[in-house]
């Protein structure tokens, strides 16, 4: 090999040496930069093609090496819309080229980062600190299903969130054998029960449909307290349902047990006015406790108005098994599910990313609603991928296709996964590279002075 071979072995040590401290430098000054990756410098020795018997030491080639697949720590931060992942993945995201009458042209290109920390922009679209934009799937807001195939740029809206008409209340609660009704005396037999002779209009033994505002303090002593709901109707309007449950037959007293459900229809009522209104079904049960009818899961609440706010047909869903009549000593209603599927407008507040990539807007009237799922990509080589400025990267014939997800597996909101550089680890790197550098001059300056005195032979 000679001088002049270990000359060029030297220098190319230098090289090496060089493109190491450049990835040094690189991940020092990254160190703070939000999931930024490492580059890891690789040597490969280059030896020349030689008999057994006369193998040499080569030169060296140093090479970059990624380290996508690597984390960085993760922290909790305040702001609703950053995000994280706990996985292997990349957040899918897409640059702004520029704007066309006003509106927003992106690049059609899919690039993916780590980079989560995302902010609404002007136009209600969710841009990290590079100027990439995140991108998901829509959501159907009223089936809170997605509603697409295909990632785009994930667009939210300021606008008022419509109201959504109550079609539903769901109901379940045990009903007590025995009412302790303001009435109830326990040593009269039948004490607890509503005997609709008693009211204005009303016949022994017939069912009781409306109760009058002059017969309401008459019907308070009788009837016991089911809950309350506020429902809505198409355009907004609130209207709380109070129910009250009567029981007017019973196994003791030689019938069937059997209950009546009413709820106020106008609690401005005066005199003749009705101010109670009984939902056309009777409740029944067996000696086990167990409600006998209705048989289905559910009841139709006909036309239902409350102080002139007309709701509408409801369904008052209680289950298979959701209503039961139980001894209960205290004598009263113990409802364990009441809720409606309804609710009145709403002003946009703010939005959040949750933990499974929903993210979530948050109206003035207490709603949370799903706007659109973040998508993420896996790759088989993580460490293939291309890197471009902001910490984006992108796909190829190296890394394979991107998998994409869609269930939000990983995904952690209010939370900002750092740069996996060790500060530490960097400068340790740092002393070893110098001396590995500082030695290749070494070799350099004794292979010029073999060379000089070579030269000085001839003198």
């Amino acid at each position: 090999m000679g001088i002049y071979g270990a000359l060029s072995s030297a220098v190319s040590g230098l090289r090496a040496q060089a493109h190491a401290l450049e990835n040094i430098s690189g991940n020092i000054a990254n160190s703070q930069t939000t999931a930024y990756k490492r580059i890891e410098t690789d040597f490969l020795d280059l030896i020349p093609d030689a008999p057994l018997n006369r193998q040499i030491p080569g030169a060296v080639q140093a090479q970059s090496r990624s380290t996508n697949d690597i984390k960085g720590d993760i922290k909790s931060v305040s702001t609703g819309t950053y995000i994280a992942l706990n996985s292997n993945g990349f957040f899918v995201v897409e640059p702004k080229v520029g704007q066309s009458d006003g509106n927003a042209v992106f690049a059609g290109t899919n690039f993916y980062t780590r980079r989560g920390d995302f902010e609404i922009d002007k136009d209600g679209r969710l841009v990290n600190g590079a100027g990439y934009y995140l991108k998901g799937l829509p959501i159907d807001t009223r089936t809170g299903n997605i509603s697409g195939s295909v990632p785009e740029v994930i667009q939210l809206s300021n606008a008022f969130l419509p109201a959504q008409l109550s079609s539903r209340i769901n109901y379940q609660g045990n009903l007590p054998q025995v009412p302790k009704t303001t009435a109830y005396n326990p040593t009269v037999p039948g004490s607890e029960l509503l005997d609709a002779g008693d009211y204005a209009g009303g016949t022994t033994g017939t069912p009781l449909n409306q109760i009058e505002a002059g017969d309401n303090a008459l019907f308070l002593t009788n009837t016991i307290e089911g809950g309350s709901i506020t429902v809505f109707a198409e355009n907004g309007a609130p209207a709380v349902v109070q129910m009250r449950w009567a029981k007017v037959d019973s196994q003791a007293n030689g019938g069937t047990d059997t209950w009546h459900l009413y709820y106020v229809s106008d609690s401005n009522a005066t005199g003749t006015d009705a101010m109670w209104t009984r939902v056309d079904t009777e409740f029944t049960f067996g000696p086990d406790g167990s409600m006998t009818a209705p048989t289905g899961t559910s009841i139709d609440i006909a036309n239902l108005t409350v102080n002139g706010v007309q709701v509408g047909d409801v369904e008052f869903n209680f289950g298979a098994k959701g209503i039961s009549q139980f001894a209960d000593v205290n004598g009263t209603a113990r409802v364990t599910t009441l809720n409606q599927n309804g609710y009145g407008a709403g002003e946009f507040v703010s939005v959040a990313i949750a933990d499974n990539g929903r993210v979530v807007a948050t109206y003035s009237n207490g709603m949370r609603i799903d706007m659109a799922q973040v998508v993420t990509a896996e790759f088989n080589a993580a460490n293939q991928l291309k890197r471009h400025d902001g910490g984006v990267y992108s796909a190829t014939a190296e890394s394979g296709e991107p998998i994409t997800d869609v269930s939000g597996g990983g995904i952690l909101g209010g939370s900002l996964e750092a740069s996996n550089t060790d500060i530490s680890e960097e400068f340790t790197k740092l002393i070893v590279t110098q001396q590995a550098y500082a030695a290749g001059t070494r070799i350099v300056s004794a292979a010029d002075q073999m060379l000089q005195e070579s030269l000085n032979m001839i003198r």
